[in-house]
């Protein structure tokens, strides 16, 4: 299980979370959405220790991730996929599964396994990540993520932009790594989306949590979003 408790966090003087506690347990996704600003990308940097937390805690079962140096966090299960995939663009795809790997530990098979999930990969091993295409990136970002053999799984909008082929592809995968127990914090802005993949949804408003609810809830009343959603 994956719990931020009392969550405060920002850049300089300005504190963009105001004590965010949430939970997502095994084998659960819970999307997060919120307008533009409301904290939602400052909460999983600030969860992966990209972003040193002014106050609260992060846990990812009994460990406790706040209180590690960032470098440690990867290799204590927590998996990222960061809006914008953060690439090592001029390594090859193989190169960047292997820095995957070698953050959790993980050898050949784990590699295979992950490949097999993407098989377009597979025949790309060589070549630039920077040469991909928009999607095969994404791919790339989710597999290099899942070479940690991560517990937990933090994925900022993985599927902005990309055409339904690939979004479905990746959806398959996430929705897969559910299945085997993996915990997911998904960020998502289009309501649509989220409904397809999520067990439950939370809302983010100005740096504070302002609902939570499960998927089946918003489906049979997509109205309650709009508060949060509506320009």
């Amino acid at each position: 299980m994956l719990r931020i408790a009392d969550l405060r966090a920002g850049y300089g003087a300005a504190e963009v979370l105001h004590g965010v506690s949430l939970t997502v347990a095994s084998g659960e996704i819970l999307c997060l959405m919120g307008r533009n600003g409301a904290g939602k990308t400052t909460l999983l940097r600030a969860a992966m220790g990209l972003l040193a937390p002014m106050g609260g805690e992060v846990w990812l079962g009994e460990t406790r991730l706040d209180a590690l140096p960032s470098y440690r966090v990867p290799g204590a299960g927590l998996g990222y996929v960061p809006q914008g995939r953060r690439l090592f663009a001029g390594l090859s795809v193989a190169e960047n599964l292997e820095i995957g790997l070698m953050a959790g530990g993980g050898g050949g098979v784990l590699r295979d396994e992950v490949l097999d999930l993407f098989p377009r990969l597979r025949d790309r091993l060589r070549q630039r990540a920077e040469t991909l295409s928009g999607g095969e990136q994404q791919m790339l970002a989710l597999a290099r993520a899942l070479c940690l053999a991560p517990r937990a799984l933090l994925l900022d909008e993985p599927t902005e932009g990309l055409q339904p082929s690939m979004i479905a592809a990746i959806r398959e995968v996430v929705a897969q790594k559910r299945a085997e127990g993996v915990a997911v914090l998904l960020v998502e802005q289009r309501l649509d989306a989220v409904l397809s993949v999520a067990d439950r949804v939370a809302f983010l408003e100005n740096g504070r949590l302002a609902e939570e609810m499960t998927a089946e809830t918003l489906r049979a009343d997509r109205a309650r979003a709009d508060r949060y959603l509506g320009v």
